[in-house]
């Protein structure tokens, strides 16, 4: 399968890396902090990558075309790959180097809402930057932030009660790489539209799995849907099946083919 196979040989040049770190005396809450600014850099280039023109915001000016500050984007891109680099190595030094602490787990998570808000102010503020200011995606951005931290939270406050909660498609590995082929598309107003919508049923599922899990315990178990409706659910597969690769086909697909102008739809019903 593709996902097992791209999984192996990340893993495999990721581990490589981290052996040597640790030969460097590299701590993982090095390359937490790292990843961190690196990524509220990215945030600051989103910020400077839209500016007065109104063209500058439709999907296909977001390119690396310096004219008008666009070309903020693909340096924003570049930063973000390597905060994404900081972020799958941090854990395997801790693992390599047998450095993992409970304050390194807490230091990571932490540092990983800062990095959701810092991408997502950005890309507010780049389209709060336009004249007038795009509202529409300002508020897509919003929304977009609110279900990374809801991702986060629902996971963190349902494990107080049931053993795990880490279900759903729109985890952080999905999230951060929507974000990457988003930016380096160019198709910034896809990415939004994306966020704002389809993570919002990853917090659903997760609210949903607690109650059924809590439920069951209680001794009040739900009839499970027929095996034929339940294998059309491909969004609910677990990562390297094939059902998962259709998924993320998809959702590839949409950022990589979606050249969607940023109308500002709030402002046309407002005035």
């Amino acid at each position: 399968m593709i996902g097992r196979s791209v999984g192996f040989g990340f893993a495999t040049a990721r581990d490589a890396i981290a052996r040597g770190l640790v030969r460097l005396h590299v701590t993982p809450n090095t390359l937490s902090l790292i990843g961190a600014a690196l990524t509220c850099g990215a945030g600051v280039c989103y910020a400077l990558g839209a500016g007065a023109d109104g063209t500058l915001l439709r999907a296909g000016a977001w390119s690396v075309d310096a004219a008008g500050g666009a070309g903020f984007l693909l340096p924003a891109g570049l930063l973000l790959v390597l905060a994404s680099a900081c972020d799958m190595l941090d854990g395997a030094v801790a693992r390599i180097g047998t450095s993992k602490t409970a304050f390194g787990g807490f230091l990571d998570s932490t540092l990983d809402r800062l990095s959701d808000f810092a991408v997502y102010a950005g890309i507010a503020i780049g389209f709060a930057r336009r004249e007038p200011a795009n509202l529409t995606f300002c508020l897509l951005a919003m929304v977009a932030v609110a279900n990374a931290y809801m991702i986060s939270y629902t996971k963190a406050r349902a494990e107080d009660f049931i053993d795990t909660c880490s279900v759903g498609f729109w985890q952080r590995g999905e999230r951060s790489t929507a974000v990457l082929i988003g930016t380096f598309a160019g198709h910034v107003p896809a990415l939004m539209i994306q966020q704002a919508l389809l993570p919002a049923l990853t917090v659903w599922r997760r609210v949903r799995h607690t109650q059924l899990t809590l439920r069951a315990r209680a001794g009040r178990p739900v009839r499970p849907l027929p095996g034929w409706l339940d294998m059309l659910r491909l969004w609910r597969a677990p990562r390297m099946t094939v059902s998962y690769d259709l998924v993320v086909a998809v959702n590839i697909a949409w950022l990589l083919l979606a050249d969607l102008p940023a109308t500002d739809v709030l402002r046309t019903w407002w005035t």
